[in-house]
């Protein structure tokens, strides 16, 4: 599948309101049994979709991702080790809890897997904040926690054991309130606020409109572009589009920008009297990149010679390790993609989520609870 740059006399500009920062903090963790050549526990840490630290069974050492993220352990001394032993005292948390795993679902060997997904956002305009807490059992959803109505939630009966003993545990909801709504909130303002230049950048995409045959979707795609929070969308007679077109994912590119996608039905395309325009915006930026579609503005896989330009496209995936035991079945082909795929990341408290206070080793106790 190729593609080509549009000129910049192909695009127009129009004004949009300021769209309000949003900023994330992810944690991902996940731990296994018997996946060949793949670390048995594996951490990384997202702000704003930017991977910042990693740590893993193998190497057994965290580390950070990006040159800022060195500053603020320079200037906390404690920084690397506090990661380190909380690393450790988690993936043996993992090990207990996929074997009272498998006794739950009557398993014995195996390829078998716990994620877990926590994080936090926070609107820098509003102040407001909102943040998720989410475990996961061989790909299946298993437990998480409704921070709002403080109430653990289980997704199948093999998790009821779970959750009942965690309602009962003394503080533990509350604890899992405050991360969200203090301890989760102020540990990503310290991120923002030490990587500002990093994460406050702005990159504009190139812009630029594909098909592959011409009974195929027309795809406006957008790439390079930083932040992450943006918006894509097909426009038809000044009217943006909501029906003929598939949103595609917003994923990360190597260089640490994001491309993203979104398709045009070819029958819509094909309507000679309406006028067409993709439309890109990117929080931060008043004005907004609009490329109009004509035939002059379209590649196709059948390359005219000469004047075109042409990009290969690629897509690309975090790496959270996400592999079912379908997918190790088929490691060289589909589960490659399972275990790369964005919608399947999930997730661990490193410790820079967690107090830093006397309380900081209660703290950790409280969140290496078991299932049973």
């Amino acid at each position: 599948l190729r593609f080509l740059s549009i000129p910049n006399n192909k695009m127009g500009v129009i004004f949009l309101s300021f769209l309000s920062a949003l900023h994330t903090l992810h944690y991902f963790i996940t731990g296994s049994s018997q996946i060949a050549k793949l670390p048995e526990y594996w951490e990384v840490a997202y702000v704003d979709g930017v991977q910042i630290l990693q740590f893993d069974s193998k190497s057994r050492k965290t580390k950070a991702k990006l040159d800022w993220v060195n500053k603020i352990a320079a200037e906390d001394p404690d920084f690397w080790e506090r990661e380190l032993h909380g690393s450790i005292a988690s993936e043996q948390w993992f090990k207990v809890n996929i074997e009272i795993a498998k006794e739950r679902f009557n398993q014995t060997g195996g390829v078998h897997m716990i994620q877990r997904m926590q994080g936090c956002e926070w609107v820098n305009e509003t102040g407001e904040v909102d943040g998720w807490q989410q475990f996961r059992y061989d790909g299946e959803d298993f437990i998480s926690f409704e921070w709002k109505t403080m109430r653990w939630i289980a997704a199948n009966p093999q998790a009821f054991i779970t959750r009942n003993k965690w309602t009962r545990l003394d503080g533990y909801k509350e604890y899992w309130k405050r991360y969200v709504t203090e301890i989760c909130p102020a540990v990503l303002k310290t991120y923002v606020s030490n990587g500002r230049d990093f994460l406050m950048r702005t990159e504009l995409p190139r812009v630029s409109l594909l098909q592959k045959t011409p009974s195929s979707p027309v795809t406006c795609h957008a790439t390079g572009f930083y932040p992450r929070t943006s918006d894509l969308f097909w426009r038809k007679d000044g009217e943006q589009l909501h029906e003929d077109v598939e949103m595609g994912q917003t994923l990360p590119n190597h260089d640490g920008t994001f491309q993203t996608a979104v398709h045009l039905k070819v029958e819509a395309a094909r309507d000679a009297e309406a006028k067409y325009e993709c439309v890109f915006r990117l929080a931060g930026v008043e004005e907004a990149i609009v490329v109009k579609l004509d035939g002059k503005s379209i590649l196709s896989n059948e390359r005219d010679a000469g004047e075109r330009r042409v990009y290969q496209l690629h897509l690309e995936f975090k790496p959270a390790f996400c592999a079912s035991k379908s997918a190790n079945r088929r490691q060289k082909s589909a589960a490659s993609k399972r275990i790369l795929s964005a919608n399947c990341t999930t997730v661990l408290c490193l410790s820079p989520c967690c107090p830093r206070t006397d309380k900081s080793h209660e703290a950790r106790n409280v969140f290496a609870a078991p299932f049973s």
